[in-house]
């Protein structure tokens, strides 16, 4: 991968810099980073993944669109908390989501060629479930999304660097670092709106 993944988690980072800043630069920086990943996480054998940045990209594109509309009364969508029925819905996703990849990559994706097998299924599957709703709520200027950032970055960085993807590791070293902080961040804008 030598010097594409730097590149991609460069763009990556930045985007994730812009989303704690609530800057719609988020999604110009992180469509690029995913692109660049659904090479390197086919390359990597890590299915889940490179599907979730397919994922990525649609989210990037409708939260661009939803961060830059004005409403009738002319008001930009605002940082909101989940509703508890919000709530239910994005944690029963993330199960329903986890099991349906984990049987996918495990018993469909079965095949005689190592090279077809996913890798880690039953993790790769955990992270891009949390991944998959993070964007969305994301998209969705929903505070929770730090959250499920949070915690799909605690499980991807050993992932990532068990397959020798050091800049990727990396990176989400630093995403959990800003996950962290935007949860902070849009925590006291919502306080202070």
């Amino acid at each position: 991968m030598n010097w594409i993944e730097p590149v991609a988690a460069a763009f990556g980072v930045l985007s994730v810099w812009f989303a704690r800043k609530e800057n719609i630069l988020v999604f110009p920086f992180g469509i690029i980073n995913v692109l660049i990943y659904v090479y390197i996480c086919f390359a990597a054998r890590l299915y889940a993944n490179a599907g979730i940045n397919v994922v990525y990209l649609v989210t990037n594109i409708y939260g661009w669109y939803m961060w830059s509309r004005i409403d009738g009364d002319g008001r930009k969508l605002k940082i909101k908390r989940s509703t508890f029925k919000e709530n239910v819905i994005s944690r029963t996703a993330v199960v329903v989501i986890y099991v349906m990849l984990f049987f996918l990559l495990r018993y469909v994706n079965r095949n005689d060629t190592d090279y077809i097998q996913s890798y880690l299924p039953y993790i790769d599957s955990f992270n891009t479930a949390f991944f998959l709703v993070a964007t969305v709520l994301m998209a969705l200027k929903k505070l929770e999304n730090w959250q499920f950032w949070i915690i799909g970055n605690i499980v991807s960085i050993p992932i990532y660097a068990s397959q020798g993807l050091y800049f990727t590791s990396a990176q989400y070293s630093v995403f959990l670092i800003l996950a962290i902080l935007g949860w902070k961040e849009w925590k006291r804008k919502i306080k202070y709106e």
